[in-house]
């Protein structure tokens, strides 16, 4: 299966020492979280603009509010940052 670009849309911090990111195509049909300790980031692990993600490994977005809001802050990080770009 093709792989699929995905774009951050979301980056949350948990009382655990965690941060999730959610990154979605942009129409905001599919998305994909993944997690990262703090301390992995402090040591210098990138948060990057987009990912490259299995298709099959996507969750589809049933909320139309959220599919909404993750289309236009995906297609607003795709229009601002390179893929590889740090953010």
């Amino acid at each position: 299966m093709d792989d699929e670009r995905l774009w951050l849309v979301e980056r949350t911090y948990t009382d655990k020492g965690l941060v999730s990111l959610v990154y979605a195509t942009t129409d905001g049909e599919y998305s994909v979280q993944r997690q990262r300790s703090m301390n992995m980031l402090r040591q210098g692990a990138d948060v990057t603009a987009a990912i490259d993600a299995d298709a099959e490994s996507l969750n589809p977005v049933e909320d139309d509010e959220t599919r909404q809001r993750y289309a236009d802050e995906a297609t607003r990080m795709a229009d601002q940052h390179d893929p590889d770009e740090t953010v």
